[in-house]
């Protein structure tokens, strides 16, 4: 079998190739992937299976997020340094520091204190939604529900979520001409997202809130500070994270849904699936489909000799469908449980920070729709973003 894991055309014309992603799985799991001549980028390991997602996640010693940073693209000398401060991008026990600053926005307590609240956003978009002449589900329902949150969660007016979105847009779909006219363009959103982080910061200084960037801006127990530099790329990651991956997983999630109609009639004959069906989502969307790291030592895996420097890549949307862990992982099925899913990631140091946050907006989006939408149906063509690191959708046009 001829095999690609980053053609972005194929992730445009029809989503994850889990063709290859299960002949991998079965024949060559950790295979030696050619390189890109044209594009720049060396050879890599691609990993598919579930066991050796979570062992490289679980092991930073071994395999670094920092030595090249945690994304696909090659960068430049200067992108790295400037990178490298991103929590993304660090290894304990500098990653485990700066962790434990943000983290106190997001721990469970923290978050189910939003659970009303999004609710009434979810609300708010389908009212605003069955008001128009057309809908679409990313733009109307998808995209604005984690873009409120995050504002919420900011202390940002609302209406900059229009900013956010955009910004978003930018960075995430530099390789798609829908959102990015030039790779300039996107290389600017990241400056946009820095000064506005600055506006934030310098205004909770003068005016503390109960918000997210009022905490993080105080010291943390040991006396500790981000610096303006941390501060911003951690608002960076927040708009890209927090906005990308719920937004994907609503939209994949109402598109299986469509595409798996017993599954809906699941859902809107007891609501309460949706906390089950939130897992199921991600699983199958898998969000996120690859990060990268790089081997610290020489090292064997699956017979495969790994060497220091070496592009280790692991596929999330590979390992979400590893028939040695999911019963008919080829099924979406949302009473599945239990649902090891690693859309989060496979444990370990970089463990998504808002997964708590990310699975509640899904759990509630998907019961509110049940109750106030149960005859939604597909209106148009679902469009995929052309990207082999998110697995998007576009538009998703439906009728309420």
């Amino acid at each position: 079998m001829h095999i690609d894991l980053v053609d972005m055309d194929r992730y445009a014309a029809s989503g994850a190739p889990h063709d290859q992603f299960a002949w991998l799985r079965a024949n060559a799991p950790v295979f030696h992937h050619p390189g890109g001549q044209m594009e720049g980028w060396p050879p890599f390991w691609a990993l598919t299976k579930h066991a050796d997602v979570v062992h490289v996640s679980r092991r930073s010693d071994l395999f670094s997020s920092h030595r090249r940073l945690s994304l696909f693209p090659e960068p430049g000398e200067a992108e790295l340094e400037l990178q490298r401060l991103m929590m993304l991008n660090q290894d304990p026990p500098e990653h485990t520091r700066r962790r434990s600053l943000v983290n106190r926005g997001f721990t469970p307590r923290a978050i189910s204190k939003l659970e009303d609240h999004i609710r009434d956003i979810c609300h708010e978009l389908i009212d605003e939604a069955q008001a128009k002449p057309s809908v679409d589900f990313v733009r109307d329902i998808a995209a604005p529900l984690p873009l409120y949150v995050i504002c919420e969660l900011l202390g940002a007016p609302v209406e900059d979520r229009a900013k956010l979105f955009e910004w978003s847009n930018r960075m995430i779909g530099m390789d798609d001409p829908d959102y990015s006219a030039s790779p300039e363009e996107g290389q600017m959103a990241p400056m946009e997202v820095y000064a506005y982080a600055n506006q934030l910061a310098e205004a909770r200084r003068e005016d503390p809130r109960d918000d997210l960037v009022t905490k993080l801006l105080q010291p943390g127990d040991d006396g500790e500070e981000l610096s303006v530099e941390e501060f911003d790329l951690f608002v960076l990651l927040l708009v890209v994270a927090g906005n990308e991956t719920t937004r994907n997983a609503a939209s994949g999630g109402m598109l299986a849904l469509f595409e798996n109609p017993d599954e809906w009639a699941k859902l809107v004959a007891d609501p309460s699936v949706a906390k089950t069906a939130a897992d199921e989502i991600v699983r199958w969307v898998a969000p996120v489909n690859l990060f990268r790291r790089t081997a610290t030592q020489d090292m064997e895996l699956r017979g495969q000799q790994i060497k220091e420097g070496d592009k280790v890549v692991i596929f999330y949307a590979g390992a979400n469908r590893d028939e040695e862990v999911f019963a008919r992982p080829e099924v979406f099925d949302v009473t599945r449980d239990p649902n090891p899913q690693l859309g989060f990631g496979g444990g370990g140091a970089h463990f998504c920070l808002g997964n708590h946050l990310a699975k509640m907006e899904l759990r509630v989006l998907f019961e509110v729709l049940s109750e106030r939408v149960p005859k939604i149906q597909q209106a148009g063509e679902a469009r995929r973003l052309r990207s082999y690191f998110i697995n998007g959708i576009k538009d998703l046009p439906v009728s309420l």
